[in-house]
């Protein structure tokens, strides 16, 4: 071995025992699960370069990062089987303990809302939320639906939505104000507390990934064991519309963010489809591979990212031409994605 060589392997060795990265995490990243690998890819947009790899435990499903975009919570799902939110510190590309939710299993859909972390619990037919500042769940609401599945969280904390796959429903969460007895046993009445209504809505079979419109009115909901996409209305709280769409094995529906398409995944076939938002018609069946989940629309909205998970990859969609523009190789069966984006 020469000199110059040996120099190398040390400096290179002294590196890695310094925790020292040669790609650092960019101040927006996309952030891809891969399902099979038990990892977080960390993604340079710009490259459509993997620039780190990070352990998030068993069956990671779905990924989300916190408003500053220094943290990712991953749920680990195993139909029930686990009861953890993995947690990556996105700076230094590293693993942190995990959040134990104890009998709240099966955790699946996830958002970032006001400073929490929402998720839904299978097992436990619940929607819950975490606190990092305090790190603990603050707010445990049943469904009493099975499968609760996937998660929207308006901005103003006070509506939440729900797919319950099993139970072919979509469930309204809203926040009231009640009256009732003030503190300690007879207390005082008319003392104000928040609560919870809710209401389910009957739709399709297989109900999974459903989005809401940009203007909150509207709910829509792919339904995997009909091929039929459910339009609900969000203040009458009923369907109103079903679009006989095509779309068996469906897995994740997004509107693009201008809201005139929405897009539509299926692991049952090779296509993403897209349909008119307005006209309620399919506009395009897009080749993308072998069947598909995780939607992300790029910040710009000029892309759509789809993880093919048979595939192995993650396709690019340009938004204008509807065409696929390139691949990222993630790792093996790619699920969630998000957007960490610094601040």
């Amino acid at each position: 071995m020469s000199a110059r060589t040996g120099v190398v392997l040390v400096l290179g060795s002294l590196l890695v025992s310094a925790g020292l990265r040669a790609e650092p995490t960019p101040s927006t990243a996309l952030l891809v699960l891969a399902k099979s690998d038990n990892t977080l890819a960390i993604v340079d947009p710009s490259t459509l370069k993997v620039v780190a790899r990070v352990p998030v435990g068993p069956d990671p499903h779905e990924v989300i990062a916190t408003a500053d975009g220094r943290f990712a919570y991953v749920s680990n799902y195993g139909g029930g089987a686990y009861h953890t939110l993995a947690v990556v510190d996105l700076v230094e590309q590293k693993a942190l303990p995990p959040v134990d939710l104890g009998a709240l299993r099966g955790p699946h859909g996830l958002m970032f809302v006001g400073g929490k972390v929402w998720f839904t619990a299978e097992g436990a037919k619940v929607i819950g939320s975490y606190d990092p500042a305090t790190k603990k769940v603050d707010l445990v609401l049943g469904t009493g639906q099975n499968r609760t599945h996937m998660i929207f969280v308006f901005e103003d904390l006070k509506r939440i939505i729900t797919s319950n796959v099993s139970s072919a429903t979509m469930t309204i969460i809203e926040q009231s104000l009640a009256t009732g007895r003030g503190p300690g046993p007879g207390g005082p009445m008319g003392h104000a507390r928040a609560d919870w209504d809710e209401t389910v809505v009957p739709v399709g079979r297989g109900a999974e990934g459903f989005d809401v419109s940009a203007d909150g009115k509207e709910i829509w909901a792919a339904n995997a064991q009909d091929g039929t996409v459910s339009i609900v209305d969000v203040a009458a709280k009923k369907v109103t519309q079903t679009l006989d769409a095509d779309v068996r094995g469906a897995n994740r529906l997004k509107f693009t963010l201008d809201g005139k398409l929405v897009l539509v995944s299926t692991l049952g076939g090779p296509d993403l489809t897209i349909i008119d938002a307005a006209t309620r018609q399919q506009t395009k069946r897009v080749k993308i591979g072998h069947g598909a989940a995780g939607i992300l629309m790029q910040p710009d909205g000029s892309r759509a990212y789809v993880a093919c998970s048979p595939d192995g990859y993650v396709a690019i969609v340009d938004l204008k031409s509807l065409e696929v523009t390139g691949h990222i190789d993630a790792g093996k069966e790619p699920d969630g994605l998000a957007w960490a984006v610094r601040r």
